[in-house]
C-alpha cells in the first residue's frame, strides 16, 4: 500500500504525458513512432518524481504500457489515492497571513477538493486585490498582490497555458543594505484570472516558489 505522494502539480505532468500517449496509440500506426512516444512520455514523468521510491516508480511507469482509452482513464483514476492534498487550512489562518486587510474576504474552504490544489487563490473585485496561500518550505505564507485585468488571453507565467490573464505585482519585504526608508520593489507578471484553471495547468512550481520567495522572504 502506497501512501499519498502524488502532489498536484505532478498529477498534471502524468495527465499531460498520458494524454500525448493516447493520442499517439489512437492516431499513429507506425508502431516505432508509438514506441518512442512511450519511452519521451514516461521518461518525463520520472523525471517530476526525483525521489520516487521503488514501488512509486513501478506504479507511476506502468502507464506506458497502455493502450486504449479506457486504460488510460482507469489509470489515471487510480491515481487518485496517492495524491498528496493541499494541507488544510483554516479561515483564521488565512486571515492572520494578511494582518493588515481588516476586511478579508477568504474563498468558500469547505467547496475546495485540496488534492487538486498546488496553490490557493483568490481575488476581491472590490478592491483589485489577488491573495495568494501556499505551503513554503513547510510554512504557510501569503502574497497580497495587486490585481488588474486586462481582457485578453495571454500566457500564464505560473502554468505556461494561454488563458485569461491579469497583471498581478506585489511588492517584495527585501531592500537593499543602503535602501532608502521610502523603497520599494514590485514584481509582476501576467497570471491566469481562475486560480482554478491555473491550477488544473501549473506542471512545475520552480516558478511559483521563486516568484513568492522574492516577495516573502
Amino acid at each position: 500500500m502506497y501512501t499519498p505522494f502524488i502532489r498536484n502539480h505532478q498529477l498534471n505532468v502524468i495527465k499531460k504525458q498520458a494524454g500525448q500517449l493516447q493520442q499517439a496509440c489512437s492516431t499513429v500506426s507506425d508502431p516505432k513512432v508509438i514506441e518512442s512516444v512511450r519511452s519521451n512520455t514516461s521518461f518525463k514523468v520520472m523525471e517530476a518524481f526525483p525521489g520516487a521510491s521503488e514501488q512509486e516508480q513501478q506504479l507511476l511507469g506502468s502507464f506506458a504500457s497502455l493502450s486504449s482509452p479506457q486504460e488510460f482513464q482507469g489509470y489515471v483514476r487510480s491515481l487518485e489515492e496517492y495524491v498528496l492534498p493541499f494541507e488544510k487550512v483554516e479561515e483564521k489562518q488565512l486571515k492572520k497571513l494578511f494582518p493588515k486587510v481588516k476586511k478579508l474576504k477568504v474563498p468558500d474552504l469547505a467547496a475546495m477538493d485540496l488534492r487538486y490544489i498546488t496553490y490557493m487563490g483568490w481575488t476581491d473585485i472590490g478592491t483589485n486585490k489577488m491573495y495568494l496561500a501556499y505551503h513554503l518550505n513547510s510554512r504557510l505564507v501569503g502574497v497580497e498582490a495587486r490585481f488588474t485585468p486586462v481582457q485578453k488571453k495571454s500566457v500564464c507565467f505560473l502554468c505556461n497555458k494561454h488563458e485569461e490573464v491579469a497583471l498581478v505585482s506585489a511588492i517584495t519585504k527585501s531592500k537593499p543594505a543602503n535602501a532608502s526608508p521610502d523603497y520599494y520593489k514590485a514584481i509582476g507578471n501576467y497570471m491566469c484570472v481562475n486560480s482554478d484553471s491555473c491550477n488544473k495547468n501549473i506542471t512545475d512550481v520552480t516558478v511559483l516558489e521563486r516568484f513568492i520567495s522574492d516577495i516573502v522572504l
